[in-house]
């Protein structure tokens, strides 16, 4: 039988997503909060009211089509702009030609794929037009605008965030894949539809993975006698062979994530600890980076409650330093169950900051003389370690000294919880503050 490849279908030399991408709205796939019947989005496409806009939204959801959409329907002048290949002279020509057409009462219509990209000075090039009106700016990016967009840009552009599309609205775009004469439709493609509910399921939300998914099993498939492209179970099984999770390092999407696996510790939910943990080093995250969180978390979150945490999480850092990945995942799982298992207390982060708070609010206090060490006889003569109390010379092993500064004699940092050891903690510091206030230092 012969085998096709790729490389031998020349009847359609662009790729699936490409010669399916829609060209109007009612062809558009999925973000139904934004472009269906009524929604303000498609109100103002089909009104021709557009003004500056910037579409947040993950990888494949349909960001640049729908900006081509927009050129489409809209009367305006459409330029397209790139951040690898558009320097500040580029941009400013650009925006001249608008400022001209805007003269003559032409719009422009500019649009910025992965606006994320072009830096400072090049946004800052685009504002002053966007301000005069001369451009309509629609900026394209998966990154969170706030962090990567000059605020006075921002705030003079509409943000409308695309959501990752629905496993049924991948599955009836590969349908439409398919039977449409752009897609598979003139050929005989002998593919069963649980097949097409897997890729959908894989493609996690992205339309351009589910559509070349599609493509790479089907043209990799075997011609039987009869002419039908038989798709082959195998060679589909090694096209989704890994999940393409979303997860930048650098980005939002790593801050989300950490803090979903902080949230979930601090909520006493392994399960869903143990999952956001994973998706962190299935996207390539350093472990070492989970650790130092969990070592955080086992004093902020946990702290006296069960002191044992913070030495499980210092031994999982250990354990990841001497393994790294993959075996020391299930180290960090390790501790991430018993960091969510564990009684809570916040109270060693609540003195850590109240203490925090009154250094930064007060002027600098001074040590009281009688704990500050004396080595010299100048010292001693300016009563340095006068009335100094050693502890352990007393019977209680206490004594009523003051070791705060006048200025916070009687303030408190640690107010420990009733959870857990901290319980104990709680008696013991009670104990100890009831027998000082029955025993003032002379």
């Amino acid at each position: 039988m012969e085998q096709m490849s790729l490389f031998d279908n020349r009847e359609t030399a662009a790729p699936l997503a490409s010669r399916l991408r829609p060209e109007t709205l009612d062809e558009y796939v999925g973000q139904k909060h934004l472009v269906g019947k009524g929604k303000i989005l498609r109100t103002l496409i089909e009104k021709d009211q557009i003004s500056s806009m910037i579409f947040w939204g993950p990888p494949g959801v349909g960001k640049t089509t729908l900006a081509r959409i927009i050129a489409r329907q809209t009367r305006a002048d459409f330029v397209e702009f790139s951040a690898v290949t558009s320097g500040i002279k580029e941009i400013k020509e650009v925006m001249n030609q608008a400022e001209g057409n805007r003269r003559m009462g032409i719009r422009t219509l500019l649009f910025a794929d992965e606006i994320h990209r072009f830096n400072k000075a090049q946004q800052d090039a685009f504002l002053p037009y966007v301000e005069k009106g001369s451009i309509i700016l629609v900026g394209a990016t998966t990154e969170n605008p706030s962090f990567e967009i000059n605020s006075a840009l921002l705030s003079r552009c509409k943000v409308f965030i695309l959501k990752p599309l629905t496993e049924q609205d991948l599955y009836e775009l590969l349908i439409h894949a398919m039977r449409s004469p752009k897609g598979f439709g003139n050929r005989k493609v002998d593919m069963k539809d649980d097949w097409l509910r897997s890729i959908a399921r894989f493609a996690n939300g992205d339309a351009r993975t589910a559509l070349n998914t599609l493509e790479m099993a089907v043209l990799n498939g075997r011609l039987d006698e009869q002419g039908t492209l038989c798709v082959d179970e195998e060679i589909l099984s090694q096209c989704m062979n890994r999940r393409s999770l979303l997860y930048d390092k650098n980005g939002e999407e790593h801050y989300n994530l950490i803090s979903a696996l902080h949230k979930s510790m601090r909520n006493s939910d392994p399960d869903a600890a143990v999952y956001w943990m994973c998706r962190m080093l299935d996207g390539g995250e350093d472990p070492l980076y989970i650790a130092r969180r969990l070592v955080r978390f086992a004093s902020e979150d946990v702290g006296m409650a069960d002191s044992h945490a913070l030495q499980v999480a210092v031994a999982a850092y250990q354990a990841c330093h001497f393994l790294g990945m993959p075996e020391c995942d299930v180290h960090l799982t390790h501790a991430a169950v018993y960091l969510s298992m564990a009684p809570k207390s916040n109270a060693l982060y609540r003195a850590c900051e109240s203490c925090k708070a009154d250094i930064k609010s007060m002027p600098a206090q001074p040590v009281p003389l009688q704990i500050r060490n004396a080595p010299t006889g100048l010292m001693k003569e300016l009563d340095y370690g006068k009335g100094y109390i050693y502890a352990h010379d007393t019977e209680e092993k206490v004594s009523a000294m003051q070791c705060l500064p006048d200025a916070l004699k009687d303030r408190r940092y640690y107010d420990p919880t009733e959870e857990g050891r901290e319980r104990e903690v709680k008696e013991k510091l009670e104990e100890i503050l009831r027998w000082k206030k029955n025993h003032p230092c002379l």
